[in-house]
């Protein structure tokens, strides 16, 4: 095809870098010429040096940077018909017909603008006799596709915009370490989160940190609020917490759109309550330090389909925005999103709140949903147990005090089972109070325990039946004997198998036939039938932040190359992703056999890069991708070929990528897939209640919820036995293989990347389905 040439404009925002590091490289890849755009559309307007050739090598070590490294400046002159002529002639000069644009939806807005007048500036440039008639010819047509990067996350169908993740980090980061500072006074925190027209940041840091309240846009309190946020908090304190935390987006207003501010919160709580109150408005906090896992990961692959959209826009294909929907690409059009975007604004104006809610699209929504179900109680009905099995994963304890809450609230007992199954005939009632402050904590505060040798089967049972008999003896007021119903919360194939084991042990004991659904926990993200699981990112956030310390470290004058060991059994999830996030040249991993030659390559194309454009090489290797090829012998094997070019050091992660406070992402994960869980359990219960008792003996009242594509769906443990490698404990299919080419193709490889599965054009409205309301962008 042509050469084309592909430019880019940005705005001020997170891990930005990522995403134009992925397009130059991509661009790159495919042959076309690629220039930067530097200062947004001032550059455009006055050319010159402003837009300049970009190469490979210019890209190199941008993924750790915050911020944006070609700048931003907001410009009044494109606004202006001669603005933007001079801004076409500066593009025909170059031959670019291609932008790539990341930005909010003014810029968005302002882009596509541009591209309709753009062959009515091309006759004009033809009449002041600035360009040659046939240039009209050449450069016929602009194309344009867009990269949403606003931290608000708050347009319209995307579920998660470039630089969300990595806000909600930082008012994480602030909010954990009042929490620890905090436990020895008692004391109410107001805090006020970005978010002008749209209440996004400031949900989810309520739901990732468990606040007593939040106040957004979307969702004005009813009137006399006041008193009702005053009871919450001195009963949260009667029941002995030391600390409250209220949310506040910067645009929260009350039913007659008066604004609420901190202050106004503030002087409420002391004059009602006494308390003890202090404000924090984080503000720019919101914009700075390094990029998360997710957002390098979300910006590489949105990069990469902008690209691959481009090269396939034809005169006649609207301008779209590229995004991710759940776990998938797709691309939507421009103008669509603009115009739902503005349609939220209006129904907030007009005061249709629950309509905004519904056009703020289906993460939203569930967000909400969530956070109002952990916010109420019902009266007794089941008895549910909860119990974490296998190793400990970030992000479990968000899990359990969201089943715990959420149990509670659908009017269960909920009996808490510590150190796994073994902790089954001790099992304890457990209290909505008991789980206070639990998202925050790394580890897991129920205990989790391998399951080792022991003999399953009699005596487990005999352990489980005192447990089940007592629940069924002792009927509460309402006469009906509840049963327990066990529920496995738990780490991957542990539970799993565990799950399959308690089904088949229902033909014995009747006291199986309960529901029972499994959440996957692991960080390894191997369970089969979800894409992810509730501690990967956590562990991808390790392996990142670690890989970037690293490498600055060494920032001498010597080349060194990294070789470095991550966790995750025989499944190579995080050596991939996390080399993926980390910039890394290449991720040995089990499911894509390696022998001596490819070690070879990988060495001469170090060499060859180390030579020209790199300082630092990175290459992960994960713990079981093989076992002749060790990580000391990748590490002797590197060392020897890079005498005189590079040396090398090496590292073994190990468990600090189990450890730690759970990520945004994760806690929200945890939560929000364990309330569904948990209403599912209710459900079955009420289906499989028959003459006083419950009765649950088909297939699909043993289940996994997991991640498929766009959708969170219960699956039949029954039906993914075959799905599964149970030697190496890992699927037989997974979703992030066709990721590897992509970091490849970053690290300067010549590959094929397999295309069929970017994202087609689709329209705004149709991409919401009723029945699988699962967004796992938080």
């Amino acid at each position: 095809g042509m050469n084309p040439n592909t430019s880019e404009l940005l705005k001020e925002k997170h891990s930005m870098n990522a995403a134009v590091r992925a397009v130059v490289r991509m661009g790159l890849y495919v042959g076309a010429k690629v220039y930067f755009i530097h200062e947004g559309y001032q550059g455009m307007v006055d050319g010159g040096d402003n837009i300049r050739e970009a190469s490979w090598e210019s890209v190199s070590s941008m993924l750790q940077v915050g911020g944006t490294v070609i700048g931003s400046a907001r410009c009044k002159e494109f606004r202006t018909h001669e603005g933007r002529l001079k801004a076409a002639h500066n593009l025909v000069q170059r031959g670019i017909t291609n932008l790539c644009v990341i930005g909010g939806d003014g810029s968005l807005t302002g882009a596509n603008l541009f591209r309709e007048e753009w062959s009515g500036l091309l006759t004009e440039l033809v009449e002041q006799g600035l360009i040659e008639q046939d240039s009209v010819q050449k450069y016929s047509a602009l194309h344009i596709v867009g990269m949403v990067g606003s931290i608000d996350n708050d347009f319209c169908g995307t579920d998660m915009t470039i630089g969300t993740d990595s806000a909600l980090h930082r008012i994480i980061e602030v909010v954990d370490a009042i929490m620890t500072t905090a436990q020895s006074h008692q004391r109410t925190f107001v805090l006020e989160v970005m978010g002008r027209h749209c209440g996004y940041l400031a949900l989810v840091s309520a739901l990732a940190c468990g606040a007593d309240w939040v106040l957004i846009p979307e969702m004005p309190p009813e009137d006399g609020w006041e008193d009702k946020m005053c009871q919450k908090l001195s009963a949260t304190r009667s029941r002995g917490t030391r600390l409250n935390v209220i949310i506040v987006a910067e645009g929260a207003i009350d039913r007659s759109n008066t604004p609420i501010t901190t202050d106004y919160i503030k002087d409420l709580v002391v004059k009602n309550l006494g308390f003890d109150t202090r404000v924090t408005i984080l503000g720019h906090v919101q914009r700075g330090g390094t990029p998360s896992a997710f957002d390098r990961i979300l910006a590489s692959r949105m990069g990469v389909e902008a690209v691959l959209a481009l090269l396939e826009t034809t005169a006649n294909t609207p301008a779209c925005v590229v995004s991710l929907c759940g776990n998938q690409s797709v691309r939507l059009p421009l103008m669509e999103c603009v115009e739902m975007t503005q349609e939220v604004q209006k129904a907030m104006d007009e005061k249709r709140f629950e309509e905004a809610v519904k056009l703020r699209g289906r993460s939203f929504e569930n967000n909400l949903k969530t956070y109002k179900l952990l916010a109420h109680r019902k009266p007794d009905n089941f008895n549910v147990a909860v119990l974490n099995v296998g190793a400990p994963a970030a992000g479990m304890n968000a899990a359990v005090r969201s089943a715990v809450r959420v149990g509670i609230s659908e009017g269960h007992k909920v009996f808490a089972v510590s150190d796994g199954f073994e902790g089954f005939y001790k099992g304890q009632e457990i209290k909505w109070a008991d789980v206070g402050g639990w998202t925050g904590q790394g580890g897991s505060l129920l205990g989790t325990k391998r399951r080792g040798s022991l003999p399953f089967g009699a005596l487990y049972c005999f352990l489980m039946a005192p447990l089940f008999h007592h629940c069924t003896s002792s009927p509460p007021h309402n006469t009906q004997p509840p049963l327990m119903d066990a529920k496995a919360l738990g780490s991957a194939l542990q539970g799993f198998l565990s799950l399959l084991e308690l089904l088949t042990a229902r033909e014995k004991y009747e006291e199986f036939c309960v529901p029972m659904v499994m959440v996957p926990a692991t960080v390894s993200n191997n369970v089969p039938g979800s894409d992810l699981s509730i501690g990967a990112d956590t562990a991808l956030n390790a392996i990142t932040s670690t890989c970037d310390r690293i490498k600055q470290s060494a920032s001498g004058t010597k080349r060194r190359v990294f070789i470095i060991e991550t966790m995750g059994g025989y499944c190579g999830y995080l050596a991939s992703v996390g080399g993926l996030a980390a910039g890394a040249d290449a991720a040995y991993i089990y499911e894509e056999p390696f022998d001596i030659r490819d070690l070879q390559a990988n060495v001469e194309h170090l060499t060859e890069k180390m030579k020209t454009s790199i300082q630092r090489g990175l290459v992960l290797r994960n713990e079981n991708s093989n076992e002749n090829y060790t990580t000391d012998f990748i590490y002797q094997l590197y060392s020897e070929e890079g005498k005189g070019v590079f040396d090398c050091r090496k590292n073994v992660l190990g468990h600090m990528q189990q450890g730690g406070a759970p990520s945004p992402f994760d806690r929200n994960f945890g939560t929000k897939i364990s309330a569904k869980a948990m209403q599912w359990v209710t459900r079955k219960l009420g289906e499989t209640f028959r003459q006083g008792r419950v009765f649950a003996n088909s297939e699909d009242s043993c289940c996994l919820l997991g991640m498929r594509r766009r959708a969170l769906v219960f699956q039949p443990v029954v039906q993914l036995k075959g799905e599964t490698d149970f030697i190496h404990r890992i699927p037989k299919e997974q979703w992030w293989l066709k990721l590897r080419p992509l970091m490849k193709i970053l690290a300067k490889y010549k590959t094929s990347y397999d295309v069929s599965d970017s994202g087609q054009l689709e329209h705004v409205v149709h991409n919401r389905p009723k029945e699988l309301d699962a967004s796992v962008a938080m």
